[in-house]
């Protein structure tokens, strides 16, 4: 998996410090299943990736959805274990850690880009 930065695209802001990117299909079924959870300013970008579940997790995660430009279409909150959260028109899935979706103040029709070190 390829690492980076999560920006806001219309300040050029630097949201999230440290982003796994999961492109093929071996990372994008796997997710964090059997990773430790994430740190405060990390998350998982998931391409391709309209639904996520969270059958086998042992945390509770914040998803935000993701258009093909990459603006944010959806958002999802402490989604805890054995779950289900799906936006039919996201193309990307960006997975973080409880309760970060808060202090980071995103918000709905915002555009986000992902971009390596």
């Amino acid at each position: 998996m390829n690492i980076g930065a999560v920006f806001i695209s219309e300040q050029n802001q630097c949201v999230l410090p440290r982003v796994w990117r999961a492109v093929t299909t071996a990372e994008r079924m796997r997710g964090l299943l059997g990773r430790p959870k994430l740190a405060s300013g990390e998350g998982l970008l998931i391409e391709a990736c309209n639904m996520v579940h969270t059958v086998g997790m042992t945390y509770d995660i914040d998803l935000v959805f993701l258009d093909a430009n990459g603006v944010i279409c959806k958002m999802a909150h402490d989604v805890r274990p054995m779950r289900f959260r799906a936006a039919f028109s996201a193309k990307v899935t960006l997975e973080l850690p409880a309760g970060e979706l808060t202090p980071l103040g995103l918000k709905l029709g915002q555009q986000l880009h992902w971009r390596v070190f």
